[in-house]
């Protein structure tokens, strides 16, 4: 039987020395399910962005709601039983929802992950229904298809048809700067389900957040603030986007939460087009308790 040289077994010996220490190191990194320490970095801190996008505990805004939603209940524009249907599969609505349209005079306006779709829903008919300029003058009827989009065509929750509701009712009524305002900065709003900025609000996404700008300006809002409360409505309607934003800020070593919300809700990111070379270069990343953002139907 030939003897193994020295050499041989020397090098064997070392090389399971080394085998064993990273072995033994790649044990150390991970925790005991077996989840490497670099992963739950990650983890965190995607955790620590996602809390700065949205917020778990949501966001409460100084905007007067008032008796809107009665108003609109009474007017045909909500059909209440439609549209807890469509939330929640029963025929009433929880109270956290339902003191919005009650008649209740409500002084402030709540939003959370729980509640997105309800304003999506509400204000989509609030900006479907008020009487502006933007709806009867604006690209929303170029062509003679305004009844064909999905703002106005998908409205179901209505106890009229839509276009016997299409900017219909004086629910607010704005000066003449007012109406300058608010075609400014829908006109810099972009959504990322299409390439439309809101002052085409040709889905509900795009028709909710005019209502929103007009409710916040019919108030005397500053510019900066409808911005701020725009993108936070967004970003709990598009969650994936407004996440996959942050990351690319990060990136490239700028705090999202000091980022001007009217460069988000640019067409550079908030567009279609936008936030698909963002995702291009994100990628897919492993989002905590990320939830879907509706589509743009009722």
């Amino acid at each position: 039987m030939k003897k193994i040289p020295v050499e041989i077994i020397f090098a064997l010996i070392v090389l399971a020395f080394f085998l064993g220490i990273f072995a033994n190191e790649k044990f150390l990194n991970k925790d005991q399910s077996g989840v490497s320490k670099t992963e739950n970095k990650i983890a965190n801190n995607l955790e620590i962005l996602q809390e700065k996008v949205l917020p778990k505990n949501g966001y409460r805004f100084k905007i007067n709601w008032g008796i809107l939603g009665k108003r609109m209940i009474d007017d045909g524009v909500i059909d209440k039983v439609k549209l807890a249907k469509a939330l929640t599969g029963k025929e009433t609505l929880d109270a956290n929802f339902d003191k919005y349209l009650d008649g209740s005079n409500q002084r402030e306006i709540e939003l959370t992950q729980e509640n997105a779709q309800f304003w999506v829903d509400v204000l989509w008919g609030f900006g479907l229904a008020n009487k502006n300029p933007i709806l009867e003058t604006g690209q929303m009827t170029e062509g003679g298809n305004t009844a064909n989009f999905a703002s106005t065509g998908g409205w179901t929750i209505g106890a009229k048809a839509p276009m016997d509701l299409y900017s219909k009712f004086s629910y607010i009524i704005l000066s003449e700067s007012q109406q300058k305002m608010v075609s400014e900065i829908a006109g810099n709003i972009y959504r990322p389900c299409c390439g439309n900025s809101t002052a085409f609000p040709d889905c509900n996404h795009g028709m909710a957040a005019l209502g929103l700008i007009e409710l916040m300006v019919s108030q005397n809002k500053s510019k900066n603030e409808i911005y701020k409360t725009v993108l936070a409505f967004n970003s709990y309607w598009f969650p994936q986007t407004y996440l996959d934003i942050a990351y690319h800020f990060q990136k490239s070593g700028r705090d999202y939460s000091k980022i001007p919300a009217q460069e988000l809700l640019s067409k550079t990111f908030s567009s279609a087009m936008g936030y698909a070379v963002v995702r291009k270069e994100v990628g897919n990343l492993p989002w905590p308790l990320l939830q879907g953002g509706g589509s743009c139907g009722a």
